[in-house]
């Protein structure tokens, strides 16, 4: 019995599925649209271009992070990737996307789920392809669980990425996610409006972060003896500024592409509403900076323009172009004071609970404000905002949602990471930390030559070997005894 049970399972991946096979059999016959090719190709473009954001997240925590710890960031971005894809396709899309006011149920393994308009209700409205909405909705997943190691940079085993990434790519993020903008009760019951993510994917990784941040402490010589921060500055800004803009082209695949349409032409305007968010927010974070801080300062430059782009996630859709200048200049100065604010008693080192969990908040909620009730209605989620209708009640919906959304993944989360606490271990040895992550996990250096003895580097090819012998000793610079 136990060894019929793995094998039916194998047997009924292996079939095709009847959907599949109705797919290819309409294709053939010439009764799909061709748009059904546009939208597919148009989304699978945007998922790409979405999937380039771990690049973007790769080169921006390896810019924060001290030499010593660069090379771990490349293994925990691949390893992560690549648990939340299998997961995602088992189970995660199902629980995200399929029929159901609290969970999703249909779709595991995208077989046998029928009609995809019945099966993922909320994504009905588009034609494209199943497997083009499953891997579009996988990199959002894939970016939401990057956002929870932003916090945890220099100090955590690398096993808990392995773990927790398990649960939050398979149960956490699909469930809250859900509940947001799959079709869940936020979104189908009350109203919620979220269109690519401000609470659905960025509030629920920065609650993550918070969970694990509040069990794993603060790295080594954070705090001084008088309880106050000193700055560990990162090797590399100019990685940190390549990961930013990274990012921030990432963001042009990521709100237009969730119209999962081409044919309709929308989605230039939500680039447009996009890109003005993000401008704003870069020059109110160094306006902000300059203020509080007296100089204009890079890290902050770069955050002001990811706390604006988290910030019009939401409102991408559902605003007017206008709108989203206030937006992206509010998280702007939202994100400066939020890190200067959380670094006296949380060590953050990317500034992500500003940056995706502050601004995700703000970004949330100014759908209560600006939403345009034309666009809600060609959605057809919620009502207008308070500038329009002069009523709290969309604001009041948002609120709740955040509330919600939250409190959920903060307990779920936090006993995750009391689990592994107490059982496999959050954080490295003090020594393993002093000497870094790249040897004390992984066992070799992400800058070999900063780090390796000279001696021991003959051979090594970036050196000539000449350079490590001994300079010859000649009577003028002999030292002569006493």
């Amino acid at each position: 019995m136990r060894r019929a049970l793995p094998l039916g399972l194998l047997v009924a991946l292996a079939l095709p599925a009847s959907a599949l096979a109705d797919t290819f059999d309409a294709a053939g016959k010439g009764k799909l649209p061709l748009t059904v090719g546009i939208n597919s190709t148009w989304v699978i473009v945007a998922a790409m271009v979405v999937m380039f954001m771990q690049a973007g997240f790769a080169f921006l925590e390896i810019g924060f992070s001290r030499g010593k710890n660069a090379g771990t960031v490349v293994a925990k971005i691949l390893t992560n990737f690549s648990i939340a894809g299998i997961c995602y396709w088992a189970c995660g899309f199902a629980f995200a996307f399929g029929a159901g006011d609290l969970i999703g149920h249909t779709g595991f393994f995208l077989r046998d789920y029928g009609d995809p308009q019945t099966a993922f209700p909320i994504m009905g409205l588009s034609d494209a392809t199943i497997e083009a909405k499953w891997f579009f909705q996988f990199v959002f997943c894939a970016v939401s669980l990057a956002i929870v190691w932003g916090t945890t940079l220099e100090r955590i085993k690398f096993g808990v990425y392995i773990i927790y990434a398990v649960v939050f790519s398979a149960l956490i993020y699909p469930i809250a996610s859900h509940w947001v903008f799959g079709g869940g009760w936020l979104q189908s019951n009350l109203g919620m409006q979220d269109f690519a993510g401000s609470t659905a994917v960025h509030l629920i990784g920065a609650t993550g972060a918070l969970a694990v941040l509040l069990h794993l402490g603060p790295r080594r010589g954070k705090y001084g003896p008088d309880g106050k921060p000193r700055a560990i500055p990162g090797h590399n800004m100019p990685l940190f500024g390549l990961g930013i803009l990274i990012l921030w082209l990432g963001w042009f695949g990521f709100n237009p592409g969730s119209t999962l349409n081409a044919v309709d032409g929308r989605f230039t305007e939500v680039v447009l509403v996009t890109q003005l968010a993000a401008c704003a927010g870069v020059l109110a974070a160094l306006a902000t900076a300059r203020w509080r801080m007296g100089t204009l300062d890079i890290g902050m430059a770069g955050n002001g323009a990811i706390a604006a782009l988290v910030a019009i996630t939401a409102p991408s859709g559902y605003v007017s172009p206008w709108a989203a200048i206030p937006i992206g200049a509010v998280a702007g100065v939202i994100v400066v004071l939020g890190v200067l604010a959380i670094d006296k008693k949380l060590d953050d080192p990317v500034g992500a609970l500003s940056a995706h969990g502050l601004a995700g908040i703000w970004g949330t909620l100014a759908c209560g404000l600006f939403t345009n009730p034309t666009l809600a209605a060609y959605n057809a989620v919620g009502d207008g905002g308070l500038v329009y209708t002069g009523s709290f009640h969309q604001l009041g919906v948002q609120a709740l949602g955040v509330l919600v959304v939250f409190s959920f993944v903060l307990v779920v989360s936090y006993l995750v990471f009391w689990a592994i606490k107490a059982t496999y271990g959050l954080r490295v040895s003090a020594e393993e930390e002093d000497a870094g992550l790249d040897m004390s996990e992984h066992g070799m250096y992400g800058y070999p030559e900063q780090f390796i003895p000279a001696p021991e580097l003959v051979g090594y090819g970036a050196v000539p070997a000449s350079a490590f012998k001994e300079p010859a000793v000649t009577p003028t610079t002999q030292e002569v005894p006493a």
